[in-house]
């Protein structure tokens, strides 16, 4: 408990490795702490130390398959590696797991729109929205997605509708 709050505190002045080294310490003691495992990941993440984070979240998914935390932490990480297709994958596993989650499907969507396949980021920003619809970051994001796919008509009415919906004009302005 001592080394799980001394590494907590590490994290929030970004002390790194300071706090890898804590929960090392924990993981001695308790080889599936949930807790050490992700954050030590975290820190990893940090110091761009991206295979020593995917093993931690690997074995964090072996024992607690539906953390959406890791999963999708697991997704990032594998986009960082240039692994875009086991990211999607990933990103894949988390949506069956996670249906309910906008996060997921915004998640997925971004990687989509890198991978060039605007049409199926399309659908995955509009079940973002559904699902989170007073969030301006998925309105605003299906919207551009739409005007770079060249509808402007369809980008005003989902623009329009979010507004009824009282998302406020002020955030879609620039749209």
């Amino acid at each position: 408990e001592l080394h799980l709050r001394k590494a907590n505190a590490n994290l929030q002045l970004k002390q790194w490795q300071y706090a890898i080294e804590e929960y090392n310490q924990v993981l001695q003691h308790e080889p599936q702490n949930p807790a050490a495992l992700f954050y030590r990941a975290y820190a990893n993440t940090h110091l761009r130390r991206f295979d020593l984070a995917r093993n931690d979240l690997n074995d964090l998914l072996a024992f607690l398959p539906n953390h959406f935390e890791a999963r999708l932490s697991l997704a990032i990480i594998l986009q960082q590696l240039g692994k875009k297709q086991e990211a999607l994958d990933q990103l894949n596993q988390t949506i069956q797991l996670h249906a309910d989650s906008a996060v997921a499907y915004a998640a997925r969507a971004h990687l989509e729109r890198d991978m060039k396949q605007d049409e199926v980021a399309l659908y995955d920003w509009q079940q973002a929205e559904q699902l989170a619809p007073r969030d301006p970051t998925y309105v605003v994001s299906h919207a551009d997605l739409l005007l770079v796919l060249g509808r402007k008509t369809e980008a005003r009415r989902v623009l329009d509708a979010a507004v009824r919906r009282g998302v406020p004009r002020g955030m879609l302005a620039e749209w």
